[in-house]
């Protein structure tokens, strides 16, 4: 038996990733904010939500991070995956009128959630037999390039590839592989927002392509499924023609 925790399962990426982790034949404890988003997740997988566990978390408080890991052992005993997933952004808007509030929520979720699920983890994959396990934390195109108007963000996703390394490298001794997956514009409620048009750096308004996201769902996959002496370290999932690779 094969055991995951999906962080932010109740949409989006999270979703689509805990569904096809169920579809892969694992057991898949599904962590979120709101309970009746886990359950509509769980509903989406009929028959086999029977292998999914909701556990309502708040990524970004410790207790409830260890309250998640607890529930976790004691349901099944072990955990082989962590997909770091819960992420959140504040509006739009220049730097200096971000206030300490929406910075520190998004750094509370994104960045210390992250590391605290990561720590659970580490203390988990040590201690089980048989040893070890994979963690893949979600990095976004924005751990390599900002978009306008998101500094809260895109320094957490920036940190988050500092977490991926000193985490992987850390984790090694305890046959614990550590990798990113970063994605540009899968299709999700997020990404709505870009059928209209979005900022872009030289100030033009653009309307940005978008790609299914059952293709980072996929990609998760692929990456969980590699034996534990091999590991994608980093991965771009992205759609082909947004405007990510050039000067702009």
């Amino acid at each position: 038996m094969k055991v995951a925790i999906v962080t932010g399962a109740g949409s989006g990426i999270g979703r689509a990733t805990a569904l096809a982790l169920l579809r892969a034949d694992y057991h898949v404890v599904l962590a979120g904010r709101r309970a009746d988003a886990l359950q509509e997740t769980v509903m989406q997988a009929g028959a086999l939500g029977r292998n999914a566990l909701a556990v309502p978390t708040d990524a970004g408080n410790p207790q409830s991070v260890k309250a998640l890991f607890a529930a976790t052992k004691t349901a099944f005993g072990r955990l082989d995956l962590l997909f770091n997933n819960a992420g959140t952004g504040s509006p739009p808007m220049p730097l200096e009128d971000i206030s300490f509030e929406q910075w520190k929520a998004v750094v509370d979720v994104n960045l210390t959630g992250a590391f605290l699920c990561t720590q659970e983890a580490f203390r988990m994959m040590k201690s089980q037999e048989p040893r070890g396990g994979r963690i893949i934390n979600n990095g976004s195109i924005s751990a390599h390039a900002p978009r306008p108007f998101s500094s809260p963000y895109t320094s957490t996703k920036h940190a988050i590839t500092g977490l991926t390394k000193a985490a992987s490298l850390d984790g090694r001794a305890y046959d614990i592989a550590v990798g990113q997956i970063d994605i540009g514009n899968a299709v999700t409620e997020m990404t709505t927002r870009m059928t209209q048009g979005v900022p872009q750096a030289n100030g033009e308004n653009r309307v940005e392509a978008r790609m299914d996201v059952a293709h980072v769902a996929d990609s998760v996959v692929h990456m969980a499924r590699l034996p534990l002496d091999a590991n994608v370290l980093f991965m771009t999932v992205m759609a082909t023609k947004m405007p990510f690779v050039g000067r702009g």
